[in-house]
């Protein structure tokens, strides 16, 4: 009976230890989940890097500077603040019961600035003139999707193709980074409650680099066919942690609602 429970004791003690190393390993093989590593607190209040021109360095990687649930509250208003008008206040109320509508479950692009709650950054294209175009690219890339703000002196075209990312045009204002969009189309929402807004869209971004970990952006949304008046709306963005950059996400691949699951669009 002794030689019998010490032989337990010992088979216990190596079962143990290999649930140990088991633990160990899987650990080492493991990804922490519940957001994107930052800079650490004590590196945010730093000094602001700039370029070899002399303006800063905006490219990132950066994480949020936007509103994914609720662009009114997440962008600094009060409940019912942002002016919508009635009809764009019923069709939200209506989209809040039907998120199944919701045209981002089907891997369809998020627009502005609803995207970059999600790793993000510029990335600036130089030729012997200078800066030309910043790219934003976005982690949720929706199939390659992403941004050109041009750098160049260009004026919007008088009558622009609608498009998902709309027509963007960029320029300093000392350290801040202004980029002006028109040309947007009507069918993403604003965000996940359904905020709606139409081809009027008008949005001006004013991205400043108020630190070494933070990126604050002013954002003026102007629609004359869904808001009684212009609004201003606040963001802030943290910088990554030096050694992370952009992961490829591919939406219809991880897609089990949409395209992927099965499911289509409710036609009208």
């Amino acid at each position: 009976m002794r030689l019998r429970l010490l032989v337990s004791a010992t088979a216990l003690a190596v079962l143990s230890s290999l649930l140990v190393l088991l633990h160990a390993q899987q650990q080492a093989r493991s990804v922490p989940a519940g957001g994107t590593p930052v800079v650490a607190d004590a590196l945010v209040n730093g000094a602001v890097p700039r370029l070899p021109d002399g303006k800063p360095d905006l490219t990132g990687p950066w994480v949020g500077g936007g509103s994914d649930n609720d662009i009114e509250r997440e962008g600094g208003l009060k409940p019912g603040e942002l002016p919508l008008l009635p009809w764009a206040r019923e069709l939200r109320a209506k989209r809040e019961k039907t998120t199944y509508e919701e045209p981002y479950i089907y891997c369809l692009p998020m627009g502005v600035p609803r995207v970059n709650p999600y790793p993000w950054k510029f990335a600036m294209s130089y030729t012997a003139k200078g800066l030309t175009h910043i790219y934003v690219l976005h982690e949720t890339g929706d199939a390659g999707a992403h941004r050109v703000v041009y750098m160049d002196g260009r004026k919007h075209p008088v009558d622009p193709l609608p498009t998902w990312f709309g027509h963007s045009i960029g320029w300093w204002e000392g350290d801040a980074l202004v980029i002006d969009t028109i040309g947007y189309n009507d069918k993403f929402w604003l965000d996940a409650r359904g905020t709606p807004h139409t081809e009027q869209l008008h949005t001006v971004e004013r991205w400043t680099r108020v630190n070494y970990g933070t990126l604050a952006l002013d954002f003026t949304l102007d629609d004359p066919g869904a808001l009684s008046r212009p609004v201003q709306l606040k963001f802030r963005a943290r910088l990554m942690r030096p050694d992370l950059d952009l992961m490829e996400y591919i939406c219809a691949e991880n897609n089990q609602i949409g395209i992927a699951g099965g499911y289509l669009p409710a036609k009208p």
